[in-house]
């Protein structure tokens, strides 16, 4: 029965990896997130009910990159709610992230996109907590220093702001 669900939870984690898929180079946090919270839950099947199976350990990994990209994928789109100008939303869909995914390396830029948000909706108080935690938890984040480079797939040349 654990094998079933790692199986279950594999099939998942590989849901949209097809045979062009190297040349799209296919982001989790890109894509729709359904697929990767199954793969979680069948994974946390795995760890919670066996425990001393033998996919318990490659289970476990697998579900911390399932939360990074998880939170990945709440920051893309919050990213794109502000290139929208939907400020609002981003800074809801950034404190999302931020409640759900405590511990992701991705919290660090959605708190950023929190204090952007806030900056442009003029509401200083937020923005100044916003800036208070970002400082605070990332003393030396490159967001503090001015806009980050992304780094652009091959196929999206034609919009350099993504």
């Amino acid at each position: 029965v654990d094998y079933a669900y790692y199986l279950r939870g594999l099939i998942n984690f590989t849901e949209n990896e097809g045979l062009f898929a190297f040349l799209s180079d296919p982001d989790m946090a890109e894509r729709d997130p359904k697929a990767a919270r199954e793969a979680f839950e069948a994974l946390r099947e795995v760890v919670t009910r066996f425990p001393l199976s033998k996919s318990a350990a490659d289970s476990a990994e697998r579900m911390r990159y399932l939360v990074n990209a998880l939170a990945r994928h709440e920051v893309h789109v919050a990213r794109y709610y502000t290139k929208r100008g939907a400020h609002l939303a981003a800074a809801n869909r950034a404190q999302q992230a931020v409640a759900r995914y405590p511990d992701a390396p991705a919290v660090e830029e959605a708190v950023y996109i929190m204090m952007q948000a806030y900056a442009a909706l003029g509401l200083k108080d937020l923005q100044a907590d916003a800036e208070r935690v970002m400082r605070r938890n990332f003393p030396h984040s490159a967001y503090l220093k001015g806009p980050v480079k992304r780094r652009v797939s091959w196929w999206k040349l034609w919009d350099p702001d993504w």
